[in-house]
């Protein structure tokens, strides 16, 4: 049944047209920030096809605006998720007992990033095409405090991993 959700959602975002487009694609971007575990790459595929009466170009800059902005919403709602949980005991406890260990692995990869670089570390981990931005957001959710400065960073690094994106597409289609 999830699989079917996530498959419908994913659908939706690369068939996205006209305004309301760009809305579902900043609300997709919104959840996948502390939510679903799907890619953010997809926003870039209805970047042709959006009828917004401007050429691609624009359409793309559209879409990574949109894109960013939600994924900087949905950040700030994970950072908040996250500094309530640092406040409660037993949830970093149940997490430590998990089975899947999250915090320490946190520890040794995302949140060593946001210890020894802070905010530009995260905006790096973000920009990372194909790495799951959930794992990142969360874990320097726990370390930080300032929401503007985290919703700053994960929206350059949100626009970032979709120019690193593009720039790799540009690159791969000069190439053929």
């Amino acid at each position: 049944m999830i699989e079917g959700f996530y498959t419908a959602i994913e659908g939706a975002v690369r068939t996205a047209t006209g305004p309301v487009g760009l809305v579902l694609i900043g609300i997709y971007s919104f959840l996948i920030a502390f939510v679903l575990p799907l890619p953010s790459e997809i926003v870039l595929a209805p970047a042709s096809h959006l009828n917004l009466g401007l050429p691609t170009e624009a359409n793309l800059a559209l879409i990574v605006l949109a894109s960013g902005l939600g994924k900087a919403a949905g950040s700030v709602f994970a950072f908040h998720i996250g500094q309530e949980a640092k406040r409660s005991g037993p949830v970093i406890r149940l997490v430590r007992q998990s089975r899947f260990d999250v915090v320490s692995w946190s520890e040794k990869k995302a949140v060593r990033l946001a210890q020894e670089y802070g905010y530009i570390g995260l905006a790096a981990a973000l920009s990372v095409p194909g790495f799951p931005d959930t794992i990142s957001i969360y874990a320097f959710s726990v370390l930080e405090r300032d929401y503007y400065r985290f919703a700053a960073a994960t929206f350059v690094g949100s626009v970032g991993r979709l120019v690193v994106t593009i720039a790799g597409f540009a690159g791969v289609t000069a190439l053929l």
